[in-house]
């Protein structure tokens, strides 16, 4: 894993510190500041980028961040904090050969200190872009150019601890006297697809729950005969996707208001990304039918050797014969059975109850500060108000479980 520094010990900065090291205004302006924005990036050299990528991050595909970016609630107008290769390196040339969307640690956490954020790309993975041959060189141009633009820290949000790229910034930061610090991390499902799926499924749920599995599946095809369909092309997708929102908007993600198909915004972005990445072969809509009914059906992105597990939408009223289950031992036959694909990541919640007793295998995903400076006292500032807002909010949600739980109980 990588070496991080142990997140309780934290530099106490004085308030005469941080004013001496203050940043230009612009580095805490809520669009990035100098940054150029990420639609500045030419889409040409950002899908070589990724067809170079050191290590897949299927939400970070040009198709998939630059459709969040135009149009999904909460999420538009990232910065582009990006690096290229020098023209006479490289047939003279230049190349892009890191990229990483940003937005400024006020627009992030409300919060006005001087650090750059990897932009959430609806998706719960934020894996910077590296050109597998210039690695080392991509993370010192990201590392440079935001300390242009004014920035103290980047701060790594939802990246894989034990990933290439990590591991890069982890090799920089050391050799110029500093260690990255982490301030959050959970382990969540992935498989291993390179596993028999048979196998895998039951040393995963054991006889005695794929038998109640099998029970149910039976139960379902009283409702005609069960069906699993993967829609790959542009078309196929285009209407797959149709009946997923439709699927997602009829449960529990409709009443709390998560559903994508409940903002204009989220729905177009999901039908521009979707449609777009099909044509390239990374979007596929896995579909559970039974007769002709849908009952299940989920989106998954491709990247590499390596699939996302985007969203999963259920028809409730075959809640009790659990079809979202169902789908997932599908689609788990479905991807180990495909030879391009080496692993999958959930991309689920920590301790998720659907996928994580099905798929055992974990990955440790966390929250990463990187310094910018040796022996910055702004940097240890921001790592200790992230820690704060982060202990603050816990004990907030522990708080309004309590209170929950004990309405719950007086009812």
């Amino acid at each position: 894993m990588v070496d991080i520094a142990n997140p309780a010990v934290v530099r106490r900065a004085s308030v005469n510190d941080a004013a001496a090291t203050r940043p230009r205004a612009a580095a805490t302006s809520p669009d990035g500041g100098m940054l150029a924005p990420l639609t500045a990036v030419a889409v040409s050299e950002w899908r070589a980028l990724a067809e170079r990528a050191m290590e897949p991050n299927g939400y970070y595909l040009p198709d998939w961040e630059l459709a969040v970016n135009a149009s999904a609630r909460g999420l538009t107008g990232a910065s582009a904090l990006s690096a290229s290769a020098d023209a006479s390196a490289h047939d003279g040339a230049a190349r892009l050969i890191g990229l990483m969307p940003a937005i400024s640690m006020w627009r992030a956490y409300r919060i006005p200190l001087p650090a750059l954020v990897s932009a959430q790309p609806y998706g719960t993975l934020c894996t910077p872009l590296l050109d597998r041959d210039l690695a080392d060189d991509a993370v010192a141009g990201l590392m440079q150019q935001a300390r242009q633009a004014g920035a103290h820290a980047l701060v790594l949000r939802d990246v894989s601890l034990d990933g290439a790229a990590i591991k890069i910034f982890n090799a920089a930061l050391r050799q110029n006297g500093m260690q990255p610090r982490l301030l959050h991390s959970h382990d969540r499902a992935a498989l291993d697809a390179r596993r028999d799926a048979g196998e895998l499924l039951r040393e995963a749920l054991g006889a005695k729950k794929l038998k109640e599995l099998r029970r149910q599946r039976n139960r379902l095809a009283e409702h005609g005969a069960v069906r699993f369909e993967v829609s790959r092309t542009r078309d196929e997708v285009a209407a797959a996707l149709e009946i997923f929102l439709t699927l997602e908007a009829s449960g529990w993600k409709a009443a709390r208001g998560t559903a994508l198909k409940q903002d204009d915004g989220d729905a177009s972005f999901i039908r521009r990304a979707a449609v777009a990445l099909a044509e390239t072969g990374q979007c596929e809509i896995a579909t559970l039918h039974a007769g002709d009914t849908p009952v299940a059906a989920a989106i998954v992105l491709r990247h590499h050797d390596r699939a996302f597990y985007f969203k999963l939408g259920i028809d409730e009223r075959f809640a009790r014969l659990s079809p979202g289950v169902q789908l997932t031992l599908d689609l788990t036959r479905h991807l180990c059975a495909d030879p391009a694909i080496a692993l999958v990541d959930s991309t689920a919640d920590a301790d998720h109850p659907m996928i994580n007793p099905i798929w055992r295998g974990r990955l440790a995903i966390g929250d990463v500060l990187i310094p910018l400076r040796q022996k910055d006292p702004v940097v240890s500032l921001i790592g200790a108000t992230l820690t704060l807002r982060r202990l603050v909010r816990e004990s907030v949600r522990r708080l309004v479980r309590l209170i929950h739980q004990r309405r719950h109980k007086s009812s």
